[in-house]
This record gives structure tokens, sequence and C-alpha cells, in this order.
């Protein structure tokens, strides 16, 4: 065999591995400075380290921190101005609900006052007309007691005689009465002959009105033909009637008991 020629191989040279760089940062005197290190040591001793890289970081300027200060001052100046027209708001919602209910407290008040004047008013015409109408009886009574005679005058006496009497119902005498009962009684000594119920006694005669009476006039209450109570008028503004059994025989003016209607029998 022949012998085989060595060849020698051509390599390329191995190249020192990369070192692995690593960033180191720092601030002196408004510069940003980097420094750049390697992970590992170059295979020569000689190789010279990276060199530190070295930014010039922008100076805050007095003129931006005024700026500044001022934007903030600006802000706190616009948020205290928000707040505070929120609090005049408030109030003034607050004042207008208060001014609201008062206006209403008010015009109640006024209400119940025209309410208690017109009452009031009222109550003093009722008064005045009833004063009115109680004159005109009394000067009519009077005339009236002067001309109390013949048959009025006895029906009159009779009734007085029997003042103080028991009122018992469905009596006619002589020791006690019921209303129908003393009023029968007492026309029966003038000779008229009276029913022996209200009911009936206030139809007995002719309707007369309350404000023409005189002596001897059959008094009623309630409607007629359906009265439920009677009396006798005996002029000056009274009357006599058997009223109750508290009460007896009685002798009272008509405003104790007004009447509704009278029937003139004599």
């Amino acid at each position: 065999m022949s012998p085989i020629a060595h060849i020698p191989s051509h390599r390329k040279p191995r190249r020192a591995a990369a070192p692995t760089r690593a960033l180191r940062a720092g601030v002196t005197g408004g510069f940003l400075t980097l420094a750049v290190a390697g992970a590992a040591m170059p295979a020569s001793a000689a190789e010279p380290a990276a060199p530190e890289a070295t930014l010039e970081m922008p100076t805050v300027s007095e003129s931006l921190a005024s700026t500044a200060a001022q934007t903030a001052d600006a802000t706190e100046q616009a948020a205290s101005g928000y707040e505070l027209q929120a609090q005049q708001d408030q109030a003034a919602a607050q004042a207008k609900t208060a001014a609201k209910k008062a206006k209403a407290v008010a015009d109640k008040k006024e209400r119940e006052a025209e309410a208690r004047r017109a009452a009031a008013k009222k109550a003093a015409e009722a008064r005045a007309e009833k004063a009115s109408r109680s004159a005109e009886r009394a000067t009519l009574s009077t005339t009236s007691v002067s001309n109390a005679t013949g048959n009025a005058a006895a029906v009159i006496s009779f009734l007085k005689a029997q003042l103080g009497k028991a009122y018992v119902l469905g009596s006619s005498g002589p020791s006690s009465y019921d209303c129908s009962g003393l009023t029968q009684a007492a026309f029966k000594q003038v000779g008229v002959d009276l029913p022996r119920v209200s009911q009936d006694q206030s139809t007995a005669g002719t309707q007369v009105s309350l404000d023409n009476l005189q002596p001897g006039d059959l008094l009623y209450w309630g409607s007629s033909g359906s009265a439920y109570h009677v009396g006798v008028y005996i002029g000056d503004g009274k009357f006599i009637g058997a009223q109750n059994p508290s009460t007896g025989i009685v002798e009272r003016p008509l405003d104790y008991d007004q009447p509704t209607g009278a029937v003139r029998v004599l």
C-alpha cells in the first residue's frame, strides 16, 4: 500500500468567548454614568477594561420648579373653589326648603285664624239675633200679661197652682200630671176639651207664630201632628209645663227649651 500523505488540517483559530456584560448606572452631579462590565475576564490580562459611558440628564431649572408649584397651587385653589360652591349650593337648597316650610306653616295659621274669626262672627250674629228676638218677645209678653184676662187668666191661674207637683207619665191629676194631662186639665177649667195626647193637641187650634204669642196659647215641641211635648205660654216670655220626672211641673223662660210652634185654642 502506498503511504497516505498526511495533509495538515486548516482550522480557524478559536475566538475567545465574548464576555457577558452587565450594565451599571449611577448619577453623579447631574450626569448619568453607565458602566459595562464583563462577566468573565478577557483571555489576555492585558485587555483593557470597558470604558464607562456618561449621559447628561436635563437639569430641573428654577423656572420649571416655579411652574410646577404654580400648577399645584392652581389645582388646590380650584378644588377649594368647587368645595365652597358645593357648600353654598347646599346651604341655598336648605334655606329654600326651610322658607317653603315656614310659608306653609304661616299659611296654615292664617287659614285657622280666618276660620276662628268667621266662627266668632257667626256666633256673635247668632247671639245678636237671639237677643233681638228675646227683646221682641219680652215686649209682646208685657203687653200680653196686661191683657191676660178672662179664660186665659183662668188657665194660667190653674197652671200656677200646680207648680211643684210631680211628673208621672200617663197621669192627668190632681196630684201628678204628664205634659198633655196638665194642659188638658188646665183648658178644661174654661170649658175647652183638648185631646189627651200631645200629637193631637198640636193641631187642636189655629197655628200662630212664636213671635206673636199671647198668654194661654198652647206650645208644642216637635212638628205639628207629631209633637212629643206640650206646655202653655203664660206671658212675659215664660211657659208652664210638666217637663220630666226630674223637674216635675215648672215655670221656665222660652229660651230654656225653645218650642217648635204654637196653637191658639181660646
